[in-house]
């Protein structure tokens, strides 16, 4: 967040000649609470602010957890994918719980109210989530890349899955430590240092100018443009292989002249029908396999979608304030806090979005009723469900 700007030529503020004016100790108590009453304290707008951080705190913590809680109590979602769902899911967790309420209060507040030690841990988290979040994300892709479209050359398991999510947090938590580094508190009006932590920032500090403007290019870099180009060219193919003319283990033949197993029921009664049962089973197997497939890489391409969009903002004024210097002598300062502001709140709108997108394009409450059912698929019930009963929860990839 940028710095506040002091309020007019105030007591205690220094001037030009660079001597401040000195509080008396009868004015302090009424220009704190000149402070508060008249600068910090939320304006109208804020409170549409503040109401929208709360709704996306609480769909946020409760959405994750629920997702962490669903996998964890159903084993057969305990899919390679999921594994690594649920380690989004716990990185929007933490993001949520630990930043964004510091993240709100500064927006609000414009002064960082929890000293030394916070303004090194919570940025340094914050930066944490966005690395795990980003590389999960890769994984994801590569992943399904190599199930579809190269099934032969790689075999994803659980348990690679759970090594590569303590890789991924090794390297993030590794890879993140100089955010923390430079990190400082300090405070805008010094002669209240000592009564109160208003106008106090947490910003970065640098040896040398040249070093943030490298340090955040490579971010902005590794942390988004790259792992999104890489992750949108898997995406292109795994679309060409699952919605194009050939589809990995089913014939293009086969799909135009599949016919509904009621249909193919019919036909049977009629004596139409000559096919053997198992290899119709066999194919409709192929059939609702194709269309888990489907599913879940819409799924994740939405999920890599609504990523993109939520980070675009903030890496990009990120860039333009840390590498291109804008935003210190701005015009409108009004204008530059409110793109801040709803920059940052996209972020934490990401964590929130997660969750309501796996319910609503994912088939994890078709799991959750076969998994409690424990019931096995008769043909009856396939007969009553033309498009056949979910997969997920019998297909390990």
């Amino acid at each position: 967040m940028e710095p506040s700007a002091t309020p007019g030529a105030q007591p205690g503020v220094p001037t030009s000649s660079g001597e401040p004016f000195h509080l008396p100790p009868d004015y302090e108590d009424e220009f704190l609470r000149y402070l508060w009453r008249d600068y910090l304290y939320p304006k109208q707008y804020e409170w549409v602010l503040i109401a929208a951080y709360v709704a996306v705190f609480l769909i946020a913590l409760v959405g994750n957890t629920l997702v962490c809680l669903a996998v964890w109590r159903n084993h057969h979602m305990r899919t390679v994918t999921n594994y690594f769902i649920v380690n989004l899911s716990l990185a929007d967790v933490l993001v949520t719980a630990i930043c964004l309420p510091a993240s709100l209060l500064v927006d609000i507040t414009e002064s960082w109210l929890f000293g030394h030690a916070l303004c090194k841990v919570i940025p340094y988290l914050q930066a944490v989530s966005v690395s795990v979040a980003v590389l999960t994300l890769s994984f994801i892709a590569l992943d399904r890349w190599y199930a579809i479209c190269h099934p032969l050359l790689f075999k994803s398991t659980a348990r690679r899955a759970r090594g590569s999510i303590l890789g991924i947090w090794a390297v993030s938590l590794a890879v993140m430590v100089p955010q923390a580094a430079v990190m400082e508190c300090s405070s805008v009006l010094p002669e209240l240092a000592n009564r109160t932590r208003l106008f106090s920032v947490c910003d970065e500090r640098w040896a040398d100018e040249l070093y943030p403007k490298i340090y955040h290019s490579c971010f902005f870099f590794v942390t988004y443009l790259a792992p999104l180009g890489l992750m949108g060219m898997a995406y292109f193919q795994i679309f060409r292989k699952l919605w194009g003319p050939q589809i990995p283990g089913t014939t293009s033949a086969l799909v135009r002249n599949w016919k509904r197993p009621s249909e193919q029921l019919e036909a049977q009664h009629q004596g139409l029908c000559t096919e053997p049962q198992p290899r119709a089973r066999a194919f409709l197997a192929e059939v609702k396999q194709m269309r888990a497939r489907r599913k879940t890489a819409k799924m994740l391409m939405v999920v890599l979608l609504v990523f993109a969009l939520c980070y675009l903002p903030i890496s990009v004024l990120n860039v333009l304030k840390r590498v291109f210097g804008m935003f210190r002598q701005a015009s409108d300062r009004e204008a530059v806090y409110a793109c801040f502001t709803f920059s940052h709140w996209l972020v934490y709108a990401n964590s929130a979005a997660n969750p309501i997108i796996y319910n609503f394009l994912s088939e994890y409450k078709e799991c959750a009723m076969n998994a409690a059912s424990q019931a096995p698929v008769s043909t009856e019930l396939i007969t009553r469900f033309p498009k056949g009963p979910s997969t997920c929860c019998q297909s390990r990839r």
